[in-house]
């Protein structure tokens, strides 16, 4: 779709959309028929770019929260003198690439904070869990547990390896990590930065083909890589959206770490 139809309802300042005269306005201001304008129309609501009420039209979805990208806030978050990061969610991944890059950036000296401590909260794959699990039967299947295991063993340990390779060569005064395990189904990801900062996001559940035991298998699986992350960040305002989303996010996380959850023996 030409972009400047695309960029048409935001221009209308939330009028409504459907009524003939705003596709009448729409068509002379871009220079298309107004079967076009329609078409656009349609392809903005099929989008959720657009929502529609009944009896009043079509209006311009209003977006309050935007995804953000993860990886620069961490960066920032390490120019900090102590550094915290809190992450629940299915196996790390996204964190343990995103820290790779500020912990390189430590090794060279750009970035250079006192202390560190990272803590890890994840599903422990060895037992029975809703997902991931086998498609056919949309029941737990051990095998598909041991490949999803093997990843988020694999992120945990590299996440451990990182930070405390740090404190091992002297470049950080202190470094700690800790991941902990809990039975709960992975279904949202979770980071807490230097418990001023949270990024959120769900995990999708979408039906694939993975290989397990050399043969193909439909699962049902989290997929986390590209999932849109949510920002808030504490304020000076106690009431404000973000920091009561914050200190939520901290309640919980503190809540699961000192109850159900347990030592993960990497």
């Amino acid at each position: 779709m030409d972009t400047g139809a695309k960029r048409a309802p935001a221009a209308l300042n939330m009028r409504p959309l459907a009524s003939r005269q705003c596709c009448r306005r729409l068509a002379t201001r871009y220079g298309v028929a107004r079967e076009t304008v329609k078409r656009a129309l349609d392809l903005l609501r099929t989008e959720r770019l657009i929502v529609t009420r009944q009896g009043s039209g079509a209006f311009v979805r209003a977006q309050t929260q935007r995804a953000v990208e993860l990886r620069p806030h961490i960066e920032a978050a390490f120019e900090r003198p102590h550094v915290t990061i809190d992450f629940a969610g299915f196996s790390g991944e996204t964190l343990r690439d995103a820290l790779a890059e500020a912990l390189d950036k430590v090794r060279v000296g750009r970035l250079a904070p006192e202390t560190i401590a990272v803590r890890v909260l994840i599903s422990d794959m060895t037992v029975p869990m809703a997902l991931p699990s086998r498609a056919e039967t949309q029941a737990d299947d051990p095998a598909v547990r041991e490949r999803a295991e093997r990843i988020t063993r694999r992120a945990a340990d590299g996440i451990i390896d990182q930070v405390t390779e740090l404190g091992d060569l002297g470049l950080i005064r202190s470094t700690t990590v800790e991941v902990r395990m809990h039975r709960a189904s992975p279904l949202f990801k979770l980071y807490i930065l230097n418990g001023e900062e949270v990024f959120y996001g769900f995990y999708p559940v979408v039906e694939r083909t993975v290989s397990i035991k050399g043969e193909p298998m439909a699962i049902y699986d989290l997929m986390g890589k590209d999932v849109p992350l949510f920002h808030y960040a504490v304020t000076d305002d106690d009431t404000s959206h973000g920091t009561q989303f914050v200190e939520a996010s901290r309640q919980w996380f503190d809540s699961v770490w000192s109850t159900i959850a347990y030592r993960y023996d990497g």
